[in-house]
């Protein structure tokens, strides 16, 4: 029966991409191991800051990279200011430095765009890209160099950890959902490169660095272009940054849309990648950690109605059909506590896993209307 048969197919899906996927890694791991050979180089470093309106936080965030555990006169810090409004130029003309230096953009152009302006003018051979909020442990920006000994390495990302808000779904989701991705990264940074990365705990080689278009997710792109031109992208966990989590799950659910939304269009634009017969084993990797994630909000639609279909006379299909309506509605409930201002406890798993697909299933929609987003607004951490 077809209902079966979609049913099945969908739930084989969604075990694949949650479990199959990271089973299949760690096999690979074992056979083909591909070790990243570090060592203590020590290139000129230039950390880049794209900022708007982050009087809040940018002060802390400059002298927090300055002070790292790395040679100062190798260590230097560019922070574009993307038409702040909120002092933030103020605080940056008073930071002013031989090893800080900042410029503005007068016309509100976004993150990417602000990347762009910063690159061609930092000095370092190595460009470590950090948000605004983002707090670097001392050996982060020593750790996230030393991967670059490997010639073969040409992009690294390093590990980001929320802080604050637990009790909220943002925080206590986001944490989750990081660890598991860091899971991911550190089995796919054993058999080559990894398909996703932070972007506020980030290094690449200065003269990978490919100009970007304004709507394009840099976080996304631009690994991808490094990947495309011959050179791995890899994890390296002992690099470590902090960020605070948001606030609420209205906050995060607006954070993934937009982040869904152009990753989508990184995807369409960087489709070549998606070939395995061009690019092998990234190419799988690409399908199944991101296309097939981002398009898990369609599996559980297509399990939901061909259960639905198949209840009749059916009491095991009844059984299961019922075991979705209690996690829809137990998300559902987690959505009411949030709002009334309760402690979710264990509603925040399904109203998370809901939230991340929600998301997801928007910006597919918004995708499919063309639209773009190139703007951002700071993280309400």
């Amino acid at each position: 029966m077809i209902a079966e048969v979609v049913l099945w197919g969908s739930l084989a899906c969604l075990g694949f991409v949650y479990l199959g996927y990271p089973a299949v890694l760690w096999v690979i791991t074992t056979l083909r191991p591909r070790p990243v050979r570090r060592g203590s180089p020590t290139p000129s470093v230039t950390v880049v800051i794209a900022a708007y309106n982050e009087a809040e936080h940018v002060e802390a965030t400059v002298r927090n990279k300055l002070a790292s555990d790395y040679p100062e006169d190798l260590l230097d810090v560019m922070v574009v200011s993307d038409c702040s409004e909120d002092g933030t130029d103020n605080l940056l003309r008073a930071l002013e430095s031989p090893r800080m230096g900042w410029f503005r953009l007068e016309r509100r152009s976004g993150k990417t765009s602000a990347l762009n302006e910063a690159v061609p003018r930092a000095r370092g051979d190595i460009i470590v890209f950090s948000d605004a909020n983002s707090m670097y442990e001392l050996d982060a920006i020593r750790k996230l160099v030393e991967n670059f000994a490997d010639p073969n390495v040409g992009y690294v990302t390093g590990r980001l950890i929320y802080e604050g808000h637990e009790p909220s779904v943002a925080g206590a989701g986001s944490g989750s959902f990081m660890r598991y991705e860091s899971w991911l990264r550190e089995l796919e940074s054993k058999i080559g490169s990894i398909v996703g990365v932070n972007g506020g705990v980030d290094a690449v080689r200065s003269r990978l660095y490919r100009a970007m278009r304004s709507d394009q997710l840099p976080d996304f792109v631009l690994p991808l272009t490094v990947v495309e031109r011959g050179f791995r992208v890899v994890y390296d966990p002992r690099a470590v940054s902090r960020e605070p989590a948001l606030e609420s799950g209205a906050d995060e659910y607006g954070m993934r849309v937009r982040v869904a939304l152009r990753a989508l269009w990184a995807l369409k634009d960087m489709r070549a990648l998606l070939n395995p017969f061009r690019h092998g084993l990234f190419a799988w990797q690409l399908w199944l950690h991101k296309v097939a994630r981002y398009a898990a909000f369609a599996f559980l639609g297509f399990a939901f109605v061909a259960n639905a279909a198949l209840v009749v006379g059916r009491p095991m299909y009844r059984a299961f059909l019922g075991v979705q309506v209690v996690c829809y509605l137990t998300a559902g409930l987690g959505w009411l506590v949030e709002r009334a201002g309760g402690r979710l406890g264990p509603l925040f798993a399904p109203y998370y896993f809901v939230l991340v697909n929600l998301g997801a299933a928007q910006a597919f929609a918004l995708f499919l209307l063309g639209k773009k987003r190139a703007t951002w607004t700071p993280r309400k951490g």
